[in-house]
Order: structure tokens, then sequence, then C-alpha cells
């Protein structure tokens, strides 16, 4: 499979910071690659060299087969961006910005089909001031669109978005994606990591401390699964602290949650097991239902719980 981005031993520091670390990672033709990490872990810096914006002070990196720095102007002909603090003036008018972008380009994507796929039609003369946050980002898309890039950069997509906004949006990644295209994305929503890409590469103090997909990561943690229900009245743990698959129980008010190991395939689900123990104790429940680990759970393992600025 060809490789879109190779990127070997990156370092970059900012006085005595530093922001990679040693960074080293490749992404496949056609796949969605996920970057995550919590704030001041290198992301930005990270996307920065990908695109030639910032020089790096060891490593390698090539994009496309081109190295950033040197074959900027070629690179930035393949490549489309949409920046995470993107912004365009409050007067400027949606067919005004397009006409801009696609003046950048030898050959543009016709806009007005942008727009059509995007739903931005009848905004076409809006000004930028005018448009919601969703309509914003799927503007952005089309900016980022305009010159049939053969890779997609998406720096935090959805962020501040309602939820529609966002399946909607999350959707046009897919169809991007089904295009052929490559797409890049850095995210700190972990949901959207979880449902869009292939793999996943999460990043801390400038280094990757894990590498895979969704759903390898998540078997890898090896994390208990959870039964979440609500008690109104106090009631003796130990009932469920008895069941042999139970590792722990925790109560924050009224809603109790249990932690437990997956049963064996012979054995019943925990769910049925912590429902049959309360009802044997006439203990009365309600809202009960069971959630396995995630990939917000591998990121909170190998990076911490600790805010950061």
């Amino acid at each position: 499979m060809r490789q879109v981005i190779h990127v070997s031993h990156l370092s970059k520091m900012y006085a005595k910071t530093i922001a990679v670390d040693d960074l080293s990672f490749e992404v496949n033709e056609g796949e969605i690659f996920g970057m995550v990490g919590p704030n001041g872990a290198g992301k930005t810096t990270t996307i920065e060299c990908l695109q030639g914006l910032r020089r790096p002070d060891q490593g390698e990196v090539r994009v496309l087969g081109l190295d950033p720095v040197r074959q900027e102007h070629s690179l930035r002909l393949v490549i489309g961006t949409q920046l995470q603090k993107a912004q365009l003036p409050d007067r400027l008018k949606v067919d005004e910005a397009l006409d801009l972008f696609a003046s950048f380009y030898p050959d543009p994507t016709p806009w007005p089909t942008l727009l059509e796929r995007l739903g931005l039609v009848e905004k076409r003369s809006a000004y930028i001031s005018q448009l919601s946050g969703g309509q914003q980002q799927r503007l952005f898309i089309a900016l980022a669109l305009i010159n049939h890039p053969q890779l997609v950069f998406f720096d935090e997509l959805t962020t501040g978005l309602d939820p529609q906004a966002r399946h909607t949006i999350w959707d046009l990644v897919r169809e991007i994606r089904s295009e052929g295209r490559t797409v890049f994305l850095t995210t700190h929503l972990m949901e959207e990591a979880e449902k869009l890409c292939g793999r996943v590469m999460i990043v801390d103090h400038g280094r990757v401390v894990a590498l895979d997909t969704p759903a390898a990561l998540v078997r890898g943690l090896g994390a208990d699964s959870r039964v979440l229900f609500n008690c109104e009245h106090a009631f003796d743990w130990q009932v469920l602290k008895s069941i042999s698959t139970v590792s722990r129980v925790e109560q924050d008010g009224q809603r109790v949650i249990v932690y437990g190991r997956a049963p064996r395939p012979d054995q019943p689900p925990l769910i049925a097991d912590v429902a049959n123990a309360l009802s044997a104790q006439r203990i009365a429940f309600t809202d009960i239902r069971m959630e396995q680990a995630s990939l917000e759970d591998v990121f909170l393992q190998l990076t911490g719980r600790a805010i950061r600025d």
C-alpha cells in the first residue's frame, strides 16, 4: 500500500521546550488517519511540519513523496487544509471566498458543485457572519477541497458543533475517503476518532504512545466492562461484589457503576448477573445499561486525567 505520509524521527523544539520528540509514523493512501492527544502533546507542531509551515530540527518528513520544506509550493497544490482556528472576514461573501481560493490554483474544482454537495447553495451570496457554525465548517471543507487534493488535513473539524452538524460532517469526511482521498484528522473527541478513523495515533509529550486501529487499542487496554444503574436507596455493595466477574463498585449519588471482567462465551453477560443479584435481594433499580471500554478509556489510561494548558 502506498505511503502518503512518512515521518521518521521528527523532532522540534521551541527554546528549551520539546514540542515533538523523535516522532515516527506512516499514513497509507485512502485511509482516515487520526491523531489525538492532550493539549501541548505536539499535535499542531506535527501538522505544521507536515505542511511545510515549520522546519523540523531533526528527522525526515515526506508528504506525497515531497519534502514539505524544500517543495512547499508543489505540496500546496496537492493537499487541502482546514485549520482549527480558520477565519474569514465577516463581510466577505461565500461566493467571494470561493472565488478567492479558486484563484490560487491552476485547475480548481468548479465551486458551485462543491456548494451543492455541501448543502450551501442557498448561502452562496451570504456573508460569512451570517453562517451558522456548521455552515462555516462546511464552507471551510469546500475551500479545502477546491484544488482536487489527494490528501486533506482536518484539524479539530467538529469542535463546538451540535450533534446533528457533527454527524453531517462525519458523513462528508467518509464521502471524501470513499473517493480515494486520504484524510489526516486531529480531534479532541474520542467518539469522533473511534467512528471515523481506520487507525489512531495517540501522542503525548511529543511522542507516540499508541498507534493501531481503535478496536485493537481498546482490546489491548484489557479494561473492565461497566454496568450502570440508578438506585434511590442505600444498599450493601457486597451483594454485587460477591459476583465472581465483578472487580469493583462505585457510587455517585443515586448512580451506581459496577466494573467487571468480560465473562466467558458460555456465561451470561455482566448486566444479567447484576440485575439478577439486585432482584434476588429485592433492591429496586432503574435505567440499567451496559457500557464497553472505549477509545476514551485508552486515551485516559495512556495520557492521564490531569487538566493541561
